[in-house]
């Protein structure tokens, strides 16, 4: 009799651990960094894994890194579609769709990327750039550091020295500053410049250090010119209908871990990294040279300056009045976020 309860508890256990399974809701996350990276394993798998633990196991996160659900220009359509649960990707892939958004990634505006996570989640979480995103659910921001350019056999110090040269552009308001200093801009993900730079398609890119490390670019980049003059700025949002589903308790869990905590953790994330890619191209050996405030630099404060005026300008045309009152809610956001 004894041995029959047992046995009785025993597939009870088991049925009740198939339901619990069963129950489980399964988030599908897309990306396009690398599966190997720091940035996959320290910020968004490492979010994947608290979400399954703080929701008990109800909320399990499936992973698909390296553009495998959808490709890095399709990801926020992707989420906004329901063909991904949850995509992190660079607003500026999907150009004209989030403008004031894109004013955090003009020169000047952030000098690393906490400053620059903290910079633009404080204007989403203070509302001003909230409508952007009303066909998702936004769950954190955050950037790089400071993009560079980085070229595989031009020493770039002025900026005559880009004269001709097809730089690989990450958005079109950085494509807009390349141009102004005499760069041909030319556009594709970010997983495609590896190839493109070891066929001769492109002679060089703008990246941060953080990029050029993961996308391993110093492998062909010899030449690094240290003018900051744009951030790259990236959304981790949900699919509206995929939240809409989950339970108040599921919804909570995500609420939790949405917001400033985990900006601010994704920016430690790539200020690490941006280290650790200088390092890597100061040790083979490369030409680095460095651009101390370049809107004060007399060969690089006109190009610079006139791609922020030529921006903002080009948002009020288009009826975005706000635009200057986002920029200096950006300005002031900078005071209080700091730089490391």
């Amino acid at each position: 009799m004894h041995r029959k309860l047992t046995c009785c508890a025993l597939m009870l256990a088991i049925a009740g651990a198939s339901l619990s399974a069963q129950a489980a809701t399964t988030l599908r996350m897309s990306h396009f960094w690398p599966g190997a990276s720091a940035i996959n394993e320290d910020i968004f798998q490492a979010w994947a894994d608290t979400v399954e633990e703080e929701s008990g196991g109800e909320l399990r996160v499936q992973n698909f890194p390296s553009g495998t659900l959808s490709k890095a220009d399709d990801a926020y359509e992707g989420a906004v579609k329901g063909i991904s649960d949850i995509a992190i990707t660079a607003q500026g892939y999907t150009a004209g769709r989030f403008p004031l958004s894109q004013i955090v990634e003009l020169p000047g505006v952030a000098d690393s990327a906490p400053q620059g996570a903290c910079i633009l989640q404080t204007l989403y979480d203070e509302g001003r750039i909230e409508q952007e995103y009303d066909d998702t659910h936004v769950l954190f921001m955050f950037t790089t550091g400071p993009g560079y350019i980085h070229t595989k056999d031009t020493d770039v110090q002025v900026p005559a020295d880009l004269e001709g040269l097809r730089i690989r552009r990450p958005t079109a308001v950085a494509g807009d500053i390349l141009d102004n200093m005499g760069a041909s801009p030319v556009g594709m993900p970010a997983p495609d410049i590896y190839t493109a730079m070891q066929r001769g398609v492109i002679d060089g890119l703008s990246f941060p250090w953080e990029g050029m490390k993961v996308f391993r670019l110093n492998e062909l980049a010899n030449y690094h010119t240290q003018v900051p003059f744009y951030t790259l700025i990236f959304v981790a949002t949900m699919s509206q209908r995929s939240y809409d589903r989950l339970s108040a308790e599921q919804q909570a869990v995500i609420d939790a871990n949405s917001g400033m905590q985990w900006a601010k953790n994704a920016g430690e994330v790539f200020a690490a990294l941006d280290k650790a890619g200088k390092q890597e191209a100061e040790e083979a050996g490369h030409t680095i040279r460095v651009v101390e405030k370049p809107l004060e630099n007399p060969d690089w404060q006109k190009p610079l300056q006139d791609g922020i005026d030529n921006y903002l300008a080009r948002l009020e045309e288009r009826g975005l009045d706000q635009a200057q009152e986002v920029y200096q809610a950006a300005l002031k956001a900078r005071q209080s976020c700091p730089s490391s």
